[in-house]
């Protein structure tokens, strides 16, 4: 064979490899995402019918199942037991809109390989399961149920988690919707309603929307103040009626329009305790832009939560953003201006004053088990950050549980047990304000021994519209999630 075809033939076997390789690739890594993706409709109207793992509770729950037709055993129809209780979380897998919650996010698990795919087809040759795994969550029941009827028909959401593992115990949006709507001939319909509806109850108001956080914030910006060695519970504030912001006419009052305490003097303690914007903007200002951004990435904030489920951002400005805009540093000190947050990650924060400053990574699936019930894989608890020492978190506890027992939170006060927290009322341009709270306890209940972290969020005041306040109308529906937790 002379020279130039011994190149050809080198060319074409390179070629034939990489097209082999290609291909391979293709059908076997990448198969499985491609086939799982929601918009592959050939796939998905082939896998219309097929059976899909159970999803069940902590405590054994189901909330999501395949059902067989009594007229076609080979045909399943998925059903949520539980309706709307559980619609956000568990999501649904459907022909026409997709796959949503943990029906998507966990899709590669839920599915059968009782297909014709090549993946499919080599896990039978190769004798393995060919059933759909199940899952089983961390959410208990109780909980969530508690949270369910505490927030009522007010729009918001409720995150309950377990600050020494991370943890989700309970997860609620509302409106919410029954997703076995979604399945069989009503679907359409059903779902062109649900999309169209201007109150969103397709989202999950607790992952997939930010809010300004108002006062609940303000645990940020005192651990800005601990961790920066400014300001402690003890140190002394001026306690004006309006704190006028430099350089600008703005100016930031108190809820109340009144003084913090007697007009002269107000410690940080107080202020905590009673909420006082004008102790926090001022205090804001000290701290400074770039350790105020800093404390809150350090919670989480602009910064991506590894999680279950899709979730947004938090955000704060960067310090760049506030140069020689002392104002805008004041008022995003209070949770205003451009602040936004989850309920998730105001979940985290009250986490992180619970567990000594360390914010554990969150999780919503606890075990994987196969088609005979064993456990192929669990969730183990990580660290996610740290968002402050140990010595910063236990005063911030002590002023939380102040705010409990004398102050805002009051509302909260479970008998018998120590609760810390912090209400929020966010002011909303053009509507009433957002209602907050974050709370824990018990507060001297060593980790380990079984502690509930709540955040709760309402829309527009709730029940109450203009008149809503974190506590009046958020610290009641932590309440009985602790409640619940604590066995009450």
């Amino acid at each position: 064979m002379n020279g130039p075809i011994r190149h050809l033939a080198g060319v074409i076997f390179v070629a034939f490899a990489v097209l082999v390789g290609a291909v391979t690739y293709l059908q076997v890594i990448r198969g499985p995402e491609y086939r799982d993706d929601p918009r592959n409709l050939r796939v998905a109207t082939g896998r219309a019918g097929k059976e899909r793992g159970t999803i069940i509770t902590a405590d054994g729950v189901i909330v999501a199942r395949s059902a067989a037709d009594p007229n076609d055993p080979q045909l399943f129809r998925r059903t949520y037991p539980e309706g709307e209780s559980y619609a956000h979380v568990v999501g649904y897998a459907t022909l026409i809109f997709g796959a949503a919650g943990i029906e998507q996010t966990r899709s590669a698990a839920l599915v059968s390989d009782r297909d014709a795919t090549i993946s499919g087809v080599l896990n039978a040759i190769l004798g393995g399961d060919i059933r759909p795994q199940g899952l089983r969550l961390s959410i208990v029941d109780d909980l969530q149920q508690a949270a369910v009827i505490a927030l009522g028909e007010q729009y918001g959401a409720v995150v309950a988690l377990d600050p020494d593992t991370g943890a989700i115990l309970a997860m609620v949006s509302n409106p919410g919707f029954d997703p076995t709507s979604l399945q069989g001939r009503d679907a359409g319909p059903a779902g062109n309603a649900l999309d169209a509806d201007p109150g969103e109850p397709l989202r999950n108001r607790a992952v997939n929307a930010t809010y300004p956080p108002g006062s609940v914030f303000k645990i940020i910006t005192a651990a800005a103040a601990l961790e920066a060695g400014i300001a402690g519970g003890g140190t002394t504030f001026d306690d004006p009626l309006t704190l006028e912001l430099p350089g600008s006419t703005a100016t930031i009052s108190n809820y109340d329009g009144e003084v913090c305490a007697n007009g002269d003097i107000v410690t940080l303690t107080q202020a905590l305790v009673s909420s006082c914007n004008t102790t926090f903007g001022a205090l804001g200002m000290q701290v400074g832009a770039e350790q105020l951004v800093t404390r809150a990435e350090a919670f989480g904030f602009n910064q991506e939560i590894p999680f279950d489920l899709d979730t947004l951002t938090s955000v704060i400005p960067g310090a760049e953003s506030f140069a020689n805009d002392l104002p805008g540093v004041a008022q995003s000190a209070i949770g205003q201006r451009d602040v936004r947050a989850t309920p998730l990650q105001m979940a985290l924060v009250g986490a992180a004053v619970a567990n000594d400053g360390e914010i554990m990574q969150p999780y919503l699936v606890q075990q994987v088990f196969n088609s005979a019930g064993e456990v192929e894989s669990e969730a183990t608890p990580a660290v996610w950050r740290r968002a402050m020492s140990p010595a910063s978190a236990a005063s911030l506890t002590d002023l939380m549980e102040k705010a409990v027992v004398a102050g805002t939170g009051f509302r909260a006060q479970i008998p018998g047990f120590r609760v810390a927290g912090k209400t929020g009322t966010a002011e909303v341009p053009g509507g009433p304000p957002d209602a907050w709270f974050i709370g824990f306890g018990p507060v001297d209940a060593a980790p380990g021994e079984g502690r509930v972290v709540v955040a709760v969020v309402v829309e527009d005041g709730g029940t109450a519209g203009t008149n809503g306040t974190g506590g009046s109308i958020a610290a009641p529906i932590a309440k009985s999630v602790m409640e619940s937790f604590l066995g009450q």
